[in-house]
């Protein structure tokens, strides 16, 4: 019964292959990106210099979990923008996709493309189940200096939200410290 146990284990570790990368260290340069978003637009981390960013990762476009991750930030998104930051949603769906969601739900931040989970997995958020890649519930703030902040691994979808806004705030009240 053992061997039958550790057989099972071993069967799930493959089929639920967790593509990890290094762990980010907070005050470390985030991993650099270059993609579109769903309007075609190509997104990088420097675009970003100057400003605090909220990269958050999500698995799939219109699904229950990501509707009501991407609502919350939508309806947010005022709130965050007066702390000096910009929201980015990244899943490995298509641009056409995310372009449908973002219209759908009135989505007032980019959505990108990462369809071959590169930055996904850059990131730690790529998880695959045998051939089918999706990006993990992660996010990570970066200061406006390009260096990780904070790093959920953890997410209510429902709550998150207002948990980053709280972090925000904290870092910079941190930051000014300094």
């Amino acid at each position: 019964m053992r061997l039958l146990g550790f057989s099972f284990l071993s069967i799930w570790l493959m089929l639920f292959n967790v593509a990890q990368a290094d762990v980010l260290n907070i005050n470390a340069p985030a991993p650099s990106f270059e993609l579109k978003d769903q309007n075609g637009d190509t997104h990088t981390l420097t675009d970003y210099q100057g400003k605090w960013l909220v990269l958050y990762f999500y698995p799939k476009d219109d699904t229950p979990g990501c509707t009501t991750e991407a609502c919350a930030f939508r309806d947010e998104y005022k709130v965050i923008t007066e702390l000096n930051t910009q929201v980015i949603g990244v899943s490995v769906d298509d641009q056409e996709s995310h372009a449908k969601f973002a219209e759908k739900y009135n989505l007032p931040f980019p959505l990108l493309s990462d369809d071959e989970g590169k930055v996904a997995k850059d990131y730690g958020a790529l998880a695959a189940l045998g051939p089918i890649k999706f990006a993990k519930r992660h996010t990570i703030i970066i200061g406006p200096e390009g260096k990780v902040k904070k790093v959920y691994r953890s997410v209510n979808a429902s709550r998150h939200s207002q948990e980053v806004i709280a972090d925000l705030k904290a870092l910079r009240v941190e930051e000014t410290h300094f």
